[in-house]
């Protein structure tokens, strides 16, 4: 009887395997597998939140929120958050910019303005849920490195906020002109759309 259960427990065991028969896991197995079931859960989570914007900014804003507050209080690690709005620079850019950037078509084309111009919605580098996402693990990992005084590096802060403003001023001169140059702008708003009926101006007499 306890040879046909043993049979019994290994035709199962190289069932559940997908009919290859290996030894028992070793833990970096173990791990593996614990890593990649808490990847799909957080994934699930994400793609749940990816209809919902507008709780997902408040939720950014409270993030800030909170790591504002830490650094105020701390009166310190200021090298972090330059770091971090350098990086928040970039991914604005990203933002902004266009999937394919004009300069590198042969044709130069631009993104409709007009109403009357046939409807392309703005296709982004970076998307809004990838922007969103960007800023807010920004932000929780400068909060968790504010609690390692190796990051704590003495700087006069004044100095650091001007570079940084000095910084967004060129930079987002040098886009808004990219913007002019190649005439689009970056979002869809009040753009003619398929589907919709305009009103005419015969019945408004």
């Amino acid at each position: 009887m306890e040879s046909g259960a043993t049979v019994a427990a290994a035709s199962e065991d190289f069932q559940s395997n997908g009919g290859v028969s290996s030894p028992s896991s070793s833990p970096a197995e173990a791990v593996a597998r614990l890593t990649h079931a808490v990847s799909q859960r957080q994934q699930h989570l994400l793609d749940k939140t990816v209809p919902h914007v507008l709780y997902r900014w408040i939720s950014c804003l409270f993030v800030v929120l909170i790591y504002a507050i830490r650094v105020y209080f701390v009166e310190g690690f200021y090298i972090i958050t330059y770091a971090i709005g350098i990086y928040i620079l970039n991914l604005l850019i990203a933002f902004l910019s266009p999937q394919e950037d004009p300069e590198a078509s042969l044709d130069g084309g631009s993104l409709p303005t007009r109403r009357s111009d046939e409807f392309r919605p703005f296709v982004r580098r970076l998307p809004e849920f990838k922007f969103w996402l960007s800023i807010t693990r920004a932000f929780v990992i400068g909060f968790l490195m504010t609690f390692f005084d190796v990051f704590n590096v003495p700087v006069f802060w004044p100095i650091l906020l001007f570079y940084w403003v000095m910084l967004f001023f060129l930079t987002m001169r040098k886009q808004i002109q990219h913007m002019i140059k190649y005439r689009y702008v970056p979002f869809s708003f009040g753009k003619q759309r398929y589907g919709k009926k305009v009103p005419s101006m015969e019945n408004s007499d």
